[in-house]
C-alpha cells in the first residue's frame, strides 16, 4: 500500500511540476464543460422537456459524469492506455515491481487536464442540483460506483489487446462509452436501451447515479453497486488473464 501511496504522489508531483501549465489545462476543460452546458440549456429552453428529462435533471447527470470521469481519465490516466502499452510490449517495467501491476499502472499517470471535469462536476453539483445531506450522500456513492465501474470496463476493453494485438477495441470502447453516457438512457428505446444497460453499460455511469440523487430507488442502487463489482472483476480478471499472452517489447519505460 505505502509503495502505491507513494506511486500516487509521485504521478501528481510530476503533473505540479509544470504549475502554469498544470492550472492552463484545467481551466481550459473547465471551459469546455461550460460550453456543453450552454448546449444543453439552450436545448432544453426549446424542447421543453423529454421523456422526463429536463435542464436540471440533465445538468444532475453531467455533474456526475464529469466528475467520475475526471476521476477515471484523470487520476486514474492509464485507465485509457493500457491496451496501447498491451499492444506496444511497454508493460516491462511495472512487471519489475514488487506491487500488484495493474495497480500502479492505473496510479501511475495523472492527466491534468480531466482534472478540471473533477472541479467542474463538483462544483456543478453544488450550485445547480440542490444538494442536501441526502443527495450528497447518494451524489458520492454514486459517482464512486460511476467511476469504478467505468475504470473496469476500460481496463476489460484495453486488456483485449493482450490477444489481439492491437488496441482499437479499447479505443472504441471509450468513444462509445463517454458518448452514450453523455446523454439520458430514456432517450433511447427498446433494443438500444437494453444494449446501453448491459453489453456497453453506458446507463449505470451516469443516468441512473443521477436518477438515484432526484429519486432514491434500493433496487436500483444494488443494481447500479452490482454492475461496478461486476466490471471491477471482469477487468481485473481480463487483465491479469492477458498478462499471461504478454510479450515484451523490450521497452523500458516508466509506464
Amino acid at each position: 500500500m505505502k509503495a502505491l501511496v507513494a506511486t500516487s504522489r509521485a504521478a501528481f508531483l510530476e503533473s505540479w511540476s509544470n504549475r502554469s501549465g498544470f492550472w492552463t489545462q484545467v481551466v481550459t476543460m473547465i471551459v469546455n464543460d461550460i460550453a456543453w452546458i450552454a448546449f444543453w440549456a439552450l436545448f432544453f429552453r426549446r424542447v421543453g422537456t423529454i421523456r422526463g428529462w429536463d435542464t436540471e435533471r440533465v445538468l444532475l447527470l453531467l455533474a456526475v459524469l464529469t466528475t467520475a470521469g475526471g476521476i477515471v481519465l484523470g487520476l486514474l490516466a492509464n485507465t485509457r492506455a493500457i491496451g496501447r502499452m498491451a499492444a506496444a510490449g511497454e508493460l516491462d517495467a511495472a512487471l519489475a515491481l514488487p506491487v500488484n501491476p495493474l495497480s500502479h499502472l492505473l496510479l501511475r499517470r495523472i492527466n491534468t487536464t480531466n482534472l478540471g471535469d473533477i472541479a467542474f462536476g463538483i462544483v456543478l453539483f453544488v450550485v445547480a442540483c440542490n444538494p442536501t445531506v441526502e443527495r450528497t450522500a447518494v451524489f458520492v456513492v454514486g459517482v464512486a460506483a460511476s467511476a469504478a465501474l467505468l475504470t473496469g470496463f476500460l481496463v476489460a476493453m484495453g486488456s483485449i489487446s493482450f490477444f489481439v494485438g492491437r488496441d482499437d477495441a479499447g479505443e472504441l470502447g471509450f468513444h462509445a462509452m463517454l458518448m452514450f453516457a453523455a446523454y439520458p438512457v430514456d432517450v433511447f428505446g427498446g433494443t438500444a436501451k437494453l444494449f446501453l444497460s448491459t453489453v456497453l453499460p453506458a446507463a449505470f455511469v451516469a443516468t441512473v447515479p443521477a436518477r438515484l440523487v432526484d429519486d432514491f430507488d434500493p433496487r436500483l442502487a444494488a443494481a447500479l453497486l452490482g454492475m461496478a463489482a461486476l466490471f471491477l472483476v471482469l477487468g481485473w480478471t481480463s487483465f491479469h488473464a492477458g498478462l499471461k499472452r504478454y510479450t515484451s517489447g523490450a521497452v523500458w519505460t516508466a509506464a
